[in-house]
């Protein structure tokens, strides 16, 4: 199969009775009726789907989709992937309540093109099909659908079918195809089991592509599976591409845990939310809309029940537009730029829609902050949703974060990060972080050290985990690293970080401490005071008194050997020289005490000690002197 060739998704929209089966039927000579109760009633409830190879470069899938005001939302779930719209309006019957309803729904989708079908032509004379084609033109104007072509046709002759292709030729040439280099999101509009295979599922691949053995995401539950087989319009396929109607035979995942409305994506790339973002648009024949008021949201394939919460209007006005958030009661993928329609809950009507914004905004302070920000977002471009985003975040976002908030590809945002305004790091993978920030946070850490060390003269500096603690909490370690890097005024030694200019300078009484500490532990040998004992007999306070302990503990003029126990260089240097004149002997706790003089009270800590240095080795009772 060509993957050169163009792929198109029509949907037939109108009122109930108005023939859009029989038109789908005259062009493709398939019957998308596919439900007993469909065929007996002579309704379509369900989504039919055919297809039809216009021309060796050009392939058209049809959506035919219920007109009954019961089945709105069936329409929906497959209005999502519609390319173009066949506006169906029966010569007989013009133009009625369903086919306002549906074109208003064209509309807040976002659907761009199409052609109006005047179907039963066959059914009225000159005159009349005259008069409705006028006043077709009169209803869409000023819409998507005016200047679009007109083609009268009878599904029961045949005549108007072959204008009708030739028109659907050329509106479709005028039709961007879908991108197959997006990510994959495929909205779930049928699952169901079938003899010998499992589990199947489809709909519309409204972008990307999916191959065979590929893992996927159903979104909202987050259950994985792998594409076991993959058809297209009927046919097995080894890829899918974007624009294609798609049945996948999924692998490790049973029917009922999937339904329409859910969604296929790449594992692990995107995320579902319950919170949307939006420009919100209420139709003109709508009552107005009050803040927190409870519709039925339908997006993709999905139809759940929401709450408005207007951020600026108390209510919105018929034929106007608002921002807002958008709470679901069960969570859905969505992306920014992604449709969606609203429907009322008593009686169960098309009331607006909308476009998202964003897809995991953060809490507002009052609706007033929400409004601001939303504004704002409406005119943004793709790099200054990246700098939000990650001016927002504070310490930055990496790309797969980047992505779940945006939809854009890994590439897109690589070269999103390179531009002014933003650092990346890779730590390996890109991290990027709003420039100002890191500037000012660079400013942040030299004036918190600069404090520090103000507070504490007598320590060379803070340690790292502690100063991210202060500065930087909830941050990767790496961020700080950077930022380190970046300050030519700090330096860091090991795990302590201190401005480069900081050095140690004792006063008088804290030399004599110093020297007073030192010599406490140096005299005692092996039998060392306490260390309350010690710092008491100081002469300075307790807080001195300790910082010049770690003073002399850094330069490794006293051993800590437990939290409790400090011994003097010297005498663990005497220790070690007693051992080396015991080498490759075997000895016990009472040989160690006479070997030393010391009680148990020391001899412990120490053995244990030189079994952590590895100048010992313990065999049960007995040690071995290395």
């Amino acid at each position: 199969m060509s993957r050169g060739m163009k792929n198109i998704i029509a949907g037939t929209a109108g009122h109930i009775d108005h023939g859009k089966t029989a038109l789908v039927r005259a062009l493709t000579g398939i019957n998308t009726d596919r439900l007993e109760e469909e065929k007996r009633r002579g309704i379509t409830i369900d989504l039919g789907f055919a297809h039809l190879q216009v021309t060796a470069e050009l392939r058209v899938g049809f959506i035919d989709v219920p007109g009954h005001e019961r089945f709105v939302k069936n329409m929906l779930a497959g209005a999502g992937g519609i390319d173009l719209v066949l506006f169906v309006i029966a010569a007989d019957e013009s133009i009625k309540p369903q086919t306002r309803e549906h074109f208003e729904i064209c509309r807040m989708l976002g659907i761009r093109r199409g052609i109006v079908v005047l179907t039963k032509a066959d059914l009225v004379d000159r005159d009349i099909l005259e008069l409705v084609r006028l006043e077709v033109e009169e209803f869409v104007a000023d819409s998507f659908l005016e200047g679009s072509p007109i083609v009268p046709v009878s599904a029961t002759t045949g005549e108007g079918i072959e204008r009708l292709r030739t028109e659907l030729i050329g509106v479709a040439e005028g039709v961007p195809q879908k991108d197959a280099s997006r990510h994959l999101r495929l909205p779930i509009d049928r699952a169901f089991s079938m003899k010998g295979f499992g589990t199947v599922v489809t709909g519309t691949l409204v972008s990307g592509s999916i191959v065979q053995d590929q893992e996927v995401e159903i979104h909202p539950t987050g259950r994985r599976a792998r594409v076991r087989g993959v058809q297209v319009y009927g046919h097995a396929a080894m890829k899918a591409m974007a624009g294609e109607r798609t049945a996948l035979n999924l692998a490790d995942v049973y029917p009922a845990e999937i339904e329409r409305g859910m969604t296929l994506a790449g594992a692990g790339l995107l995320h579902s939310t319950r919170t949307v973002d939006c420009v919100v648009d209420l139709l003109a024949s709508a009552k107005p809309l009050k803040n927190g008021t409870p519709v039925h949201f339908h997006a993709g394939s999905a139809e759940i029940e929401a709450e408005i919460r207007l951020l600026d209007a108390s209510a919105l006005n018929p034929g106007a537009n608002a921002l807002a958030r958008i709470v679901l009661n069960d969570p859905a993928l969505l992306l920014p730029g992604d449709r969606f329609i609203i429907r009322k809950f008593s009686p169960v009507i098309t009331i607006g829609g909308g476009v998202v914004l964003d897809n995991q905004g953060p809490r507002y302070r009052n609706r007033a902050a929400g409004a601001v920000r939303l504004k704002a977002l409406k005119s943004m471009g793709s790099a200054e949703f990246v700098a939000l985003l990650v001016r927002e975040s504070g310490f930055g976002m990496g790309v797969p974060a980047l992505i779940a908030r945006t939809g854009l590809l890994a590439s897109e945002i690589e070269s999103i990060s390179r531009g002014a305004g933003f650092v990346a790091l890779r730590q390996p993978e890109l991290w990027v972080i709003d420039a100002e920030w890191f500037a000012a946070s660079v400013d942040g850490l030299v004036k918190e050290l600069q404090r520090f060390h103000s507070e504490n003269p007598l320590q060379p500096g803070i340690a790292k985990q502690d100063l991210r603690g202060r500065r930087l909490p909830g941050a990767p370690p790496f961020v700080l690293d950077a930022l380190l890097a970046a300050a030519k005024q700090i330096t860091v030694d090991g795990d302590i970080v201190r401005m480069a200019a900081h050095k140690l300078v004792l006063r008088d009484d804290e030399e004599r401490a110093r020297t007073a500490i030192e010599q406490a532990f140096e005299q005692a040998g092996l039998a060392v005071p306490s260390l309350a004992e010690a710092l008491a007999r100081s002469g300075v306070e307790l807080k001195r008194a300790r910082s010049i302990l770690q003073i002399l503990l850094r330069e490794k003029k006293l051993v800590r050997v437990t939290d409790e126990l400090v011994f003097h260089h010297s005498a663990i240097g005497t220790l070690k020289s007693l051992l080396t004149s015991h080498r490759a002997e075997r000895f016990g706790v009472p040989a160690f005490k006479d070997w030393t003089g010391i009680s148990r009270k020391y001899a412990i800590p120490l053995l244990e000690y030189l079994d952590r240095e590895r100048i010992t080795r313990r065999d049960g009772d007995e040690r071995v002197v290395l």
